[in-house]
């Protein structure tokens, strides 16, 4: 029986994505695990793997198509044994299954081609570990329902759990709550987003030929909408503090100098950027109040400052995540930084790696900006906007002396970070930052 191949969802809020490279070719026979193409998002290029054994008899979705929707038929897949031109004529006229409102994260760092039809015999869902193999949307649907997926039979291929087994254990009653469901972190449903002036009532107020029109790309799209969103659903409130960075500097410098070497080069050369995201982390650990995200029903606490660090790249700007960066050295974090930053730059990044967070960082004072206020990223709380660090004049014992100095600017979600949590926050920051030593203990 043909098994189809379908649009995978790389990430909960991916409804389409650009078909980049197959790398496979009709007839080409492949495995389970076997890497069949490439799919790019509006942050990243992911690996779509195989799940099942077969001979490539259709690709219905030919390399560089854009806006493919989620679970759109893309290929088809002829079993073993069976004949692969009638594989390709069913696959052909088989019916795409309709895209779900929104895909869960694929369980996997490359996410797995989902198939489609399914045997007669209901198999217990197989599981690697502590993994169950499912759909993403038949995971969705059963964290949803608060039920143990591990405990549903399933009727996919290898008995893999799909939409319809989560439905029919829902619908009748055989569904095993999930041992401990965790509470809901979703976003409150947004407003409908404002629209601004359309096109034709901007162009008419330029002169015909004085511009040309440059289509948006899925980035630009996807910042727009987030900021947007953000700004209509997060009441915002700034806080702001100068940082002495004199003893800052001059400890980086030490460390810097004692750093061992590898291949005749140093093993770590911490940046300014790398102490800011560790006094973050640690200020976030010692004021865990504001070290949180909204939701309609709960203040979601975290345990651990997972801190997002904004790198700009062509056409917008993507925020790779340090995880636990409380709980790291400088080292680990500059070498961690290095990494995510070059893959981000060249679209290498998986989708855990810059989704979710706590909070997050966004310096431009490598750029000359003095100060700025960063617009909070949903769900985090807070954004840590850094300026430039000049000399200035500053009073020290009735003496003017000059100091360097840096501006920082916290944006808070006011529903759950108000302006006093804001300034303890802040007020821990800066005492990391102009006493360095601390963070090495």
């Amino acid at each position: 029986m043909p098994i189809n191949i379908t649009m995978p969802a790389l990430s909960p809020t991916m409804e389409e994505g650009n078909l980049a490279k197959w790398l496979v070719k009709e007839g080409d026979k492949v495995k389970s695990g076997d890497v069949i193409a490439e799919i790019e998002t509006d942050k990243a290029t992911m690996e779509v793997e195989a799940v099942d054994e077969g001979t490539v008899a259709k690709i219905v979705v030919p390399a560089g198509t854009d806006g493919v929707k989620v679970n759109a038929l893309i290929a088809v897949l002829a079993a073993d044994g069976e004949d692969v031109a009638a594989a390709a004529k069913g696959g052909n006229g088989a019916a795409a299954p309709a895209p779900a409102a929104k895909a869960e994260a694929p369980a996997a760092p490359s996410a797995p081609a989902a198939a489609a039809p399914a045997p007669v015999a209901a198999q217990p869902a197989k599981s690697e570990g502590t993994r169950v193999f499912s759909s993403p949307l038949a995971r969705r649907l059963a964290e949803d329902a608060g039920i143990d997926l591990s405990a549903i039979a399933g009727t996919g291929p290898h008995g893999r759990v799909v939409k319809k087994d989560v439905e029919s254990a829902v619908a009748g009653g055989t569904a095993k709550p999930a041992a401990a469901p965790a509470a809901s972190a979703a976003a409150p449903a947004a407003a409908p987003l404002a629209k601004g002036m359309s096109e034709d009532a901007v162009l008419k107020l330029f002169e015909p030929g004085s511009y040309e029109l440059v289509p948006h790309d899925g980035m630009r799209k996807t910042i727009a909408k987030r900021l947007v969103e953000s700004k209509q659903t997060i009441p915002h409130f700034y806080v702001s503090v100068d940082c002495e960075l004199d003893a800052l500097l001059a400890l980086r410098a030490q460390l810097n100098a004692a750093a061992p070497e590898k291949d005749g080069k140093p093993v770590y050369k911490l940046s300014v950027n790398d102490m800011v995201i560790k006094a973050l982390a640690l200020a976030l650990r010692d004021v865990p109040n504001a070290n949180v995200s909204w939701t309609e029903s709960n203040m979601v606490k975290h345990k651990h400052a997972d801190v997002g660090v904004a790198v700009s790249i062509p056409g917008g700007l993507i925020t790779p995540i340090i995880r636990q960066a409380e709980l790291k050295s400088l080292s680990a974090i500059s070498n961690e930084m290095k990494d995510l930053g070059q893959r981000a730059k060249d679209r290498k990044l998986k989708p855990e790696e810059y989704q979710g967070g706590t909070t997050a960082v966004s310096n431009m004072g490598m750029m000359g900006v003095k100060n700025f206020a960063a617009v909070v990223n949903p769900p985090h709380a807070t954004i840590l906007a850094v300026g430039a660090g000049e000399e200035r004049v500053v009073v020290k014992n009735k003496q003017m002396v000059i100091a360097n100095v840096m501006t920082v600017t916290l944006s808070t979600d006011h529903r759950c970070v108000d302006g006093a949590l804001g300034a303890e926050l802040l007020g821990a920051f800066k005492r990391y930052i102009e006493n360095p030593m601390g963070m090495l203990v």
